[in-house]
Formats: structure tokens, C-alpha cells, sequence
């Protein structure tokens, strides 16, 4: 069985340089300039979300979490695919 093992750096909290939100996403950016987003149309919880909830996230050592809505997403996520 062949094992392949990832040399790239998991991305977390202090790789982060800043978030925002548009009105379909939310936007993070590392410190080495790469940006990711993931739509809110993808997410239920952030779909039916009202803007306060939205903006009613904390960053966590690994991503971002909604208490309110009990929803997650990893920092990593924003860079699994093409945004």
C-alpha cells in the first residue's frame, strides 16, 4: 500500500490576515495573499441566515464558527477548490 503524505503547512488561525463578507460569501485572506471563499447558497444555515447571524461568527485555531447557527467551516475548505 502506498502512502502519500501532504508537505503542505495546514492552514490556520495565525495564517489569516482578515475576513470579510460580501452578500453571497464570506471571504478570508492568508498573509501570503491567497483568497478563498465559500458561498453562503452552499451552507443551509448560512443560506437562511439574516446578516447579523452571518457576521456573528469567531475564529477558531482552524476555521470559523457560527455558535448561533452551529455551523463550521475550516480555513482549509476555502482552498480545497477552485473559488
Amino acid at each position: 500500500m502506498e502512502r502519500i503524505f501532504s508537505t503542505q503547512k495546514a492552514i490556520n488561525k495565525n495564517d489569516i490576515k482578515r475576513v470579510w463578507l460580501t452578500d453571497d460569501a464570506i471571504w478570508i485572506e492568508t498573509f501570503d495573499g491567497k483568497q478563498g471563499c465559500e458561498k453562503y447558497a452552499d451552507y443551509k444555515s448560512l443560506r437562511a441566515a439574516s446578516e447579523q447571524e452571518r457576521h456573528s461568527y469567531t475564529m477558531s485555531y482552524f476555521g470559523l464558527h457560527w455558535p448561533m447557527l452551529d455551523e463550521d467551516l475550516s480555513y482549509e475548505g476555502f482552498f480545497a477548490k477552485d473559488n
